[in-house]
């Protein structure tokens, strides 16, 4: 899960793929705003075939609070 997220946000968000850890925050460490958040989601979304909802996004601080979020959801 980890290894798909981190071609996301290379290939279509440009970050630094040596940014990119688990303990990574999206805002700062990686300079992700909230429409790139929400650009991830979608993708994420259409990968995975799952539903993020809206109000778990604030739970999105790091790259680690993704993965363990989609690996939950697809469980």
């Amino acid at each position: 899960m980890f290894e798909e997220l981190k071609q996301f946000l290379v290939d279509e968000l440009r970050v630094e793929e040596d940014k990119i850890t688990m303990e990574a925050a999206l805002s700062s460490d990686l300079g992700i705003n909230s429409l790139e958040l929400a650009d991830l989601v979608y993708l994420c979304e259409e990968k995975f075939a799952i539903v993020i909802d809206d109000e778990d996004l604030h739970n999105f601080n790091t790259v680690g609070d993704i993965v363990k979020y989609l690996e939950e959801k697809k469980n």
